[in-house]
Formats: structure tokens, C-alpha cells, sequence
């Protein structure tokens, strides 16, 4: 854990990462390439479907590298593994790029981890096709090892510093279980978002007439204040702009329209009732 953390806080890794930074930012310009890399239109981040492809195939090759005879099955996985490996680190970039500094820290490593591992495997896939079981073997168990640390990096990017994870889902579990008063009606602009708090978490409501949606404040993103977003659109089809990173969100249901986000925005029970808002957790 002590070099996990002196990984988190290594700035001298700032001026590569930011570098990179400027780089994939440039490369992944065009909004829907974008959309289609965060993995928007699919509601769930796209690399961690893209990584099962290659992870799986190594996986693989290694359980058939302990057997007699599968030579030529553990060559075609081998290759199988280099060529989907792409597609996922791609995706990945898109994901790092929009990352705090202390997660771009750790997903270098985490990437730069990959790419021996993959470089290993390309090399065990050549040697493999030249007939050289025995180092072919040796460089696919080299290469397997050092995925394992890559996977390992991946796992405490996901699950100890919550990248690509939705940020604003936990907010859900602080609100009241019964209808709780947020305002009065009169009190929330039409056609604008408004924020309220409730029971300590912040609502974002958007009234439409008497009808009012409400969704978690907080960007599930990298938690930015949708409130002070801009809304772009009108009726069904109004949306709310992350001013952090540029995540849209359409505000009667909070489907995600633009990424980076992957995943809708919480949406809140709403209703109106002599006149005073109410909300709940769903």
C-alpha cells in the first residue's frame, strides 16, 4: 500500500502525463469518437469490455502452455490476445486523458505495464511461429506476469480511486427513504436548473410548468457541479452540460447524451404536492 500511495503522489510523473494528456486529447478531438471510446452509447465504460478479449486469450494461452500438443491452439490465442489489445488500450487513453492527476499517476504505470506485457506476447508470437516452443512458452509466462501487474494497477484505479466508476450513485444512500420537502414550487425558475439540498445532498431540479425532475447534483463522473451548468435544449429534450468535463445529461431522466460519463445520472422520485416539492430515494 505505501508504494501504491508514493505512486499517487509521484509529481515527478506530471510533466510525461500531462504531456500524454495534451497528446490523447488532441487525437480523440471529434465528439462522437469520443462518445463511442468512453463507452457512452453502451451506458459502461468501453474498456473494461474491450480488455476481457486480450486478458481472456493470454489467460488462456498460459493454461495451454502447461499441456502437451496445443501448440498450434496457444499460437492462435497468443495472436488472438496482440490484436485485440488495441482496441482496449484506446480506449483506455480516452478514459486516462479525463482522469485527476493523481489516477493519470497511477494509469501510466498501469499502461506502460500493459504495453511490455503485450510487447512480450508479440515477441513469444514470433518466436512461437518459428518454431521455438520452449522460449515462445517463456515469454508468454513473462508477459502473463507482468499483465498481472497491470491488472493489479487497473483494480486499485477502479476500485480504490473510483475511476470510471458513477460518483454520484453513492449520494442516493444519504438521502431520506420517505418524501422529503425541498422547496416550494413558486420558488424554482422555469425552464433553468435550480439547486436544492436534501437531507445534506445537493439536488439538481429542472421545472417544466408542474412538472419537475430531479436528479444528484454531483456529476457522476468526477463530480462536478451540474448546477452550474448550462442547459442546452427545451422541453423532453433539455439537457444539462458538466462545466468540468463537458458530460451532458438529458434533465427528465438523466440518460447520458455525451461522455466522458458512461452512465445515466442518478435520477430522484419527484413530486409536487400543495404546491411545496417533495423527493425520495427511488
Amino acid at each position: 500500500m505505501r508504494i501504491l500511495t508514493r505512486l499517487e503522489t509521484a509529481r515527478e510523473l506530471d510533466p510525461v502525463s500531462d504531456k500524454l494528456q495534451e497528446v490523447v486529447t488532441a487525437v480523440v478531438r471529434p465528439r462522437r469518437l469520443r462518445d463511442l471510446l468512453h463507452g457512452t452509447w453502451l451506458g459502461h465504460p468501453l474498456h473494461p469490455v474491450l480488455v476481457d478479449l486480450p486478458v481472456g486469450a493470454f489467460l488462456c494461452v498460459g493454461a495451454l502452455d502447461l499441456m502437451r500438443g496445443r501448440r498450434r491452439a496457444a499460437t492462435t490465442l497468443v495472436a488472438l490476445g496482440v490484436a485485440t489489445a488495441g482496441p482496449a488500450a484506446v480506449a483506455g487513453w480516452a478514459d486516462w486523458s479525463e482522469m485527476t492527476k493523481d489516477r493519470r499517476r497511477v494509469g501510466l504505470v498501469h499502461a506502460a505495464s500493459n504495453l511490455l506485457a503485450v510487447g512480450l506476447y508479440a515477441g513469444s508470437l514470433a518466436v512461437r511461429l518459428r518454431s521455438n516452443g520452449m522460449r515462445g512458452r517463456a515469454l508468454g509466462f513473462a508477459g502473463l506476469s507482468v499483465a498481472g501487474l497491470g491488472a493489479f494497477l487497473g483494480g486499485h484505479l477502479a476500485y480504490a480511486q473510483s475511476a470510471g466508476t458513477n460518483q454520484a450513485a453513492p449520494e442516493i444512500a444519504r438521502l431520506p427513504e420517505d418524501w422529503t420537502v425541498a422547496g416550494s414550487l413558486s420558488f424554482l425558475p422555469e425552464g433553468k436548473t435550480s439547486v436544492r439540498t436534501v437531507g445534506g445532498v445537493p439536488v439538481l431540479f429542472y421545472r417544466q410548468g408542474d412538472h419537475v425532475s430531479a436528479l444528484i447534483e454531483r456529476c457522476g463522473h468526477e463530480t462536478g457541479p451540474l448546477g452550474e451548468g448550462e442547459v442546452t435544449g427545451a422541453g423532453p429534450d433539455a439537457c444539462v452540460v458538466c462545466p468540468w468535463h463537458g458530460s451532458t445529461f438529458r434533465l427528465a431522466d438523466g440518460a447520458v447524451v455525451h461522455g466522458p460519463a458512461a452512465s445515466s445520472q442518478p435520477v430522484l422520485p419527484c413530486r409536487v404536492r400543495d404546491g411545496m416539492v417533495e423527493v425520495r430515494q427511488p
